[in-house]
């Protein structure tokens, strides 16, 4: 799909969205940066959802996409640690388990 859109939209242009119900969302992130994606959309402790699809999960974790991307060398400007615990203070707040791996992976040995 994402080449098909690129052949009307210049990669530079594009973004991608995606939400990780199958536990995919990192594969199919670092498939688009591979042909020149530059922009995720993500949400802070996998936050979000949809209304429409039974059984979905919310939106990718921003803690583990940033990970992720530190972890390839890539510079974000973000402050993982802070992000981490932006993530375990929202998802308290929410009075839900979070969904980002890398805040319950940090989490659990603090």
């Amino acid at each position: 799909m994402l080449h098909a859109v690129a052949q009307e939209v210049p990669m530079s242009a594009l973004a991608v969205h995606f939400h990780d119900t199958y536990g995919q969302a990192l594969a199919n992130i670092l498939a688009c940066l591979e042909e020149g994606v530059r922009v995720v959309d993500s949400a802070v402790s996998g936050t979000g959802g949809c209304p429409y699809a039974k059984g979905a999960t919310g939106n990718v974790a921003s803690e583990d996409v940033v990970y992720m991307l530190h972890g390839m060398g890539m510079q974000t400007g973000v402050d993982l640690d802070l992000l981490v615990a932006t993530g375990a203070w929202l998802a308290a707040q929410l009075h839900k388990d979070t969904a980002s791996r890398v805040t319950r992976a940090r989490t659990a040995t603090a």
